[in-house]
């Protein structure tokens, strides 16, 4: 990047970093118009910032509504949209309508982001838009079972990211130059990746998963996931969080809760909280490609906030027998 070009974000960017963003912004500049598939996530913040900053009113960024995006994520995607100051539009749609997504096979992800995009693709064409473009970094391609990828390449959409060889690093370093809010915010997989291949996905196992987990959130913890096995809770949490589960009120409060949600057994996995712990190749999904798709990575945290270690603030090493759990 030369020096007489417009910088990226506040300018803070290392000139590597920098000459790709700006290639990026370059390549969506050239465009007439981009609907970003937006979730929220970094990676969608990121292109829909640099779209933004090329082409200003004729980029707009859509979210994809449906029964695997958890509530609190789609409130975070209109959030990030108006700090971005991107045109926001967000289209309803259900994967439950496909046996396919159903069915909950090795291609779960594929068949979920070929009706995610394709609603992307009808709200573009409504909206006089030819390019729809996503989050997909380099980092992407090469993290084990990844057939939603596939179906971004079947559905020739632009990943101005990965074009530019830009990195996840890269991406939240991107970020924090627009002062983006998302700029740390752990990846996010959607609901489906709770349920084991070859369970079939329902609204009810959804439901019930959301509910679970946003009770987990509620009282302070930040890695985990509550994975269904047809009725049977297990539920994971970071290794650093690991020692305050064990406190028996936790125990207690815990399993009153899950079992009112209608899980008849619920069990915590002493491995703690990873990844991909029910899917195949050990993965939940790839970047956030958006409308609340799977976004992951090994230190997430399901609402992008809380502290950094999940330690009580009374200075102890994270076990509180005296803690109260709401009921």
């Amino acid at each position: 990047m030369s020096q007489n070009a417009r910088a990226v974000g506040d300018g803070s960017l290392d000139p590597e970093t920098a000459a790709k963003a700006a290639d990026a912004r370059d390549a969506l500049g050239e465009r007439d118009g981009v609907l970003v598939a937006f979730s929220g996530g970094v990676d969608s913040a990121v292109v829909a910032a640099l779209a933004r900053d090329a082409l200003g009113d004729d980029a707009v960024a859509c979210t994809a509504r449906s029964e695997t995006l958890p509530a609190a994520e789609l409130d975070d995607a209109k959030r990030v949209a108006d700090e971005i100051g991107i045109d926001h539009e967000t289209v309803t749609f259900s994967e439950l309508d496909d046996p396919n997504f159903v069915a909950n096979d090795g291609d779960r992800c594929y068949h979920c982001r070929t009706m995610r995009l394709g609603k992307m693709y009808e709200t573009a064409k409504e909206l006089g838009v030819d390019t729809v473009c996503d989050g997909t970094n380099t980092d992407d391609p090469g993290e084990g079972h990844r057939p939603g990828l596939r179906a971004v390449e079947e559905l020739d959409v632009f990943s101005p990211l990965l074009d530019a060889g830009i990195s996840k690093e890269e991406v939240r370093a991107i970020a924090d130059s627009y002062d983006l809010s998302v700029a740390d915010k752990p990846s996010m997989a959607c609901l489906s990746s709770r349920i084991p291949t070859g369970l079939e996905v329902t609204e009810e196992r959804l439901t019930r998963v959301e509910k679970a987990e946003r009770v987990l959130r509620e009282w302070g913890f930040e890695g985990f996931r509550v994975r269904d096995h047809d009725g049977l809770a297990r539920v994971e949490i970071a290794p650093d969080e690991l020692e305050r589960a064990l406190d028996p009120a936790f125990a207690d409060a815990i399993h009153e809760h899950l079992t009112d949600l209608g899980f008849e057994y619920v069990t915590l996995d002493m491995a703690g909280y990873r990844t991909g712990s029910v899917s195949p190749g050990g993965e939940e999904g790839g970047s956030d490609e958006g409308g609340g798709g799977a976004d992951d990575d090994i230190n997430e945290r399901p609402d992008g906030s809380g502290d950094a270690d999940g330690a009580d603030d009374d200075g102890s090493d994270g076990v509180d027998l005296g803690r109260s759990y709401p009921r």
